[in-house]
């Protein structure tokens, strides 16, 4: 449909019917011959309102798709179709590694592939709208929904938000592609005490320089959405927040797509205290450029009286109802309401080989070495016999707990990866014990069946113990599967403890009585406390939550098929106390190295290293590398030019490998404090048994930008550090000077 056509047909359109666009319910309240009242009756709402509703939540299948759209556009006067909108985080049917693994990748390329791949399926199956990417900075691992985000450092996270958004949309085409949505906007990650929904406090310098990067790369890629955070900015929260969604997003950045909100955050604003009642809540959202009121009724209640009175300008109601139908129109819903969902179409995308395949090479890249004394692996398949034990050791749940459409019967577990390389009598396997001693901490969640996880009496745990130790002492190595239970982690899995859950760190310390080498498997969300488990440990493989094809690529791993690449892109805690952690903080005027001030005092803890226990950055493979001294080109960079920075790097092994060299700078002297090392460049290496080869960065004065004492964007001329090396801990340094 032309602009022109599109302009037709709203000035067609009543109040109600603007402020319908406006409304986004569930499937609830949907139904092929009668509606459902019940969840009507929840939200105050009435039929009238369901009839010019524009959006629905969370509600795929290509058939269901197509007989809630048809039913919907039987009686809407306007023949205006819905948009369906859903959370498609990391994999539809086929499911990926949880996008803090995919961060770990460092392969943006990759990534891009995955989520085009995504966007096939989804959107065969009914999905316009995915709620995704999450490029939430994270700094504190208690955060449950570090699962979310691809990790720690703005930069990086820019890369990845870029690439997730190309491959969701792509060239917009139906049956190919899904509009994307970034949240959550903004600054979610920085959550005071990790705890979710909970405040941020931070100044605009902080916000600027290291939080809305990542939501910038994503609205400069063309996203076509973007989902309000829960929390405050600046003391008002982001749903009501004008100075954020309107004079930032809208006018600075030039965005003029759809604002969404997260689940209820409108009615919410009541709770936070910035709205006394319903009304002035749909003010307050409709003032600050929201859009769409994800599953309240407060738009549907209020606006309507707040234009009547005098109150609210009609004219913001006509924006953003322009604003979702140039959505509906640019996803060619006008021509195709359904949007070429096909049942059997979906169906045949989940069968194609190539989507696994895709899965299976993700999860092997987004997998980290943390720990491999005296090369335990790569592990032999004949010559020794294997003992598989833990809770994840047969699990379908390691494909996490956001992967909410996924095909769980399609997920290969790492018992059976393990069956098809080793011969039986070289392998065997048991639970050993549950993964949570109470399941009562995962509160109602935990009394669903599905998402129960390992658990059993004292008795039948008793035997399962039993069980481990005995066939741990028949073999030769044991591989321990272990981790968080799902549920620990993701939307309200915030957590003091972020330790190995207690029944499974007991287990491993009367098998660690026994002798016998073990490697430990981790399936988690977030960064783990190690700490008290890393020294029973010969080696330690980070898996994440793999998803669908996770099984089998921690099997290639193990036995040496593929090579871990990894590379961390979160720092790994000591202690939960040196929270929030992040490698890009700022130096003290009382370093812990380097003061002159007599050790106490100095910034430091009395009872834990500064550093973390595995930096970011980090990841080892089965190779091994040595990194020459850095080389300039020229150690005066101009203003506009640039200048070449060079490290010779060499195999020293006789065994393949890939290294993530990273480049890291530092501005010692500026206006402002600025961090200790900024990660501003990488590249993926392989290198052959033996191999050396050269890599050279391209360093301009855009590299060395920030936000200055008076708020402008610049590089300010001096001596700056540059640094290259393995992760942001083992780095070789040289100095140039910007003039």
């Amino acid at each position: 449909m032309t602009d022109e056509k599109l302009l037709e047909l709203f000035a067609q359109m009543t109040l109600e019917e603007k402020i319908g666009q406006l409304i986004q319910l569930d499937g609830g309240c949907y139904g092929a011959e009668e509606l459902s009242t019940g969840p009507q009756q929840k939200l105050g709402i009435t039929q009238d309102t369901v009839d010019v509703s524009g959006s629905v939540l969370n509600v795929l299948g290509a058939e269901k798709v197509r007989e809630i759209q048809n039913h919907y556009l039987s009686r809407s006067r306007l023949k205006i179709p819905l948009i369906f909108m859903a959370d498609v985080i990391y994999g539809y049917k086929t499911v990926y590694p949880i996008p803090l693994a995919l961060g770990c990748t460092w392969d943006p390329d990759l990534i891009r592939a995955d989520y085009h791949i995504t966007a096939q399926e989804a959107s065969a199956d009914g999905c316009m709208v995915t709620f995704s990417p999450p490029v939430d900075l994270i700094r504190d691992a208690r955060w449950g929904r570090c699962l979310e985000s691809p990790g720690e450092d703005p930069w990086l996270n820019s890369q990845y938000a870029k690439a997730m958004v190309e491959g969701f949309q792509g060239n917009m085409a139906p049956g190919e592609s899904m509009a994307s949505c970034v949240k959550h906007f903004a600054a979610y990650g920085a959550v005071e005490a990790g705890r979710e929904y909970n405040t941020v406090d931070m100044s605009e310098r902080q916000l600027r320089q290291n939080y809305l990067p990542a939501y910038k790369a994503a609205v400069d890629a063309g996203c076509k959405l973007a989902m309000t955070s829960f929390n405050t900015v600046d003391g008002i929260p982001a749903t009501a927040n004008r100075w954020l969604l309107h004079d930032l997003l809208r006018k600075e950045w030039g965005f003029d797509g759809v604002i969404i909100t997260d689940y209820a955050a409108i009615q919410e604003l009541i709770a936070h205290g910035v709205a006394a009642d319903s009304r002035q809540a749909s003010q307050l959202a409709m003032e600050a450029s929201v859009d769409i009121d994800m599953k309240t009724g407060c738009y549907a209640n209020q606006l309507a009286p707040l234009v009547q009175d005098g109150t609210l300008d009609q004219s913001l109601i006509d924006q953003a109802c322009l604003r979702i139908l140039r959505l509906k129109n640019e996803l060619g819903l006008f021509e195709d309401p359904y949007r070429g969902a096909d049942a059997a179409r979906a169906a045949a995308c989940v069968e194609d080989a190539s989507h696994a395949a895709a899965a299976l090479r993700t999860a092997q890249e987004a997998m980290v070495l943390l720990k491999n004394k005296n090369n335990i692996l790569p592990l032999a398949k004949t010559g020794q016999k294997i003992a598989l034990i833990g809770p994840y050791s047969d699990s379908k749940d390691i494909i996490g707990m956001w992967a909410v459409h996924a095909d769980r019967a399609r997920a290969v577990t790492l018992r059976a990866a393990m069956e098809i390389i080793l011969a039986a009598e070289n392998f065997g396997w048991c639970v050993g014990c549950p993964t949570l001693d109470d399941l009562s901490c995962l509160g109602e969640f935990g009394n669903i069946p599905a998402m129960k996880g390992v658990s059993a009496d004292d008795k039948t745990v008793a035997q399962w113990e039993q069980e481990a130790l005995d066939l741990a002492q028949a073999s030769d190595v044991v591989v321990l599967a272990m981790g968080e239970h799902m549920l620990q982690s993701g939307e309200g899995g915030s957590r003091t403890d972020i330790t190995l859950p207690a029944p499974q760190k007991r287990l491993m310390e009367k098998l660690h009585q026994l002798g016998k080498p073990i490697v430990l498997i981790l399936f988690n969300g977030r960064p783990l406390v190690l700490s008290d488990v890393e020294p029973y440990c010969d080696a330690i493989l980070e898996a994440w939550f793999p998803g669908t094809a996770g099984g089998a690529a921690i099997a290639d791993l193990l036995f040496g098929n593929v090579a871990p690449s990894g590379h961390l892109t979160t720092s790994f805690p000591q202690a939960v106390g040196q929270l929030p952690l992040y490698y890009n903080h700022f130096n003290t005027g009382r370093p812990a190295e380097g003061s002159g001030h007599h050790g106490r005092f100095t910034s430091r803890y009395m009872d834990c290293p500064n550093e973390p226990l595995y930096p970011f950055g980090f990841g080892l493979g089965y190779h091994s590398a040595a990194y020459s001294a850095v080389t300039l080109s020229s150690h005066t960079l101009s203003a506009g030019g640039s200048i070449q920075a060079s490290v010779t790097i060499k195999n020293t092994s006789s065994i393949p490998g890939t290294e993530v060299v990273q480049l890291y700078l530092r501005d010692p002297a500026a206006s402002v404090v600025r961090p200790v090392k900024e990660l501003k460049g990488f590249r993926r290496l392989p290198l052959k048994p033996g191999e050396t080869q050269t890599v050279t960065f391209d360093i301009t004065e855009e590299m060395l930008k920030f936000y200055t004492r008076t708020m402008e964007y610049k590089a300010e001329p001096g001596t700056f550090i540059v640094m290259i090396g393995p992760n942001s801990r083992d780095v070789q340094q040289a100095e140039f000077t910007l003039e």
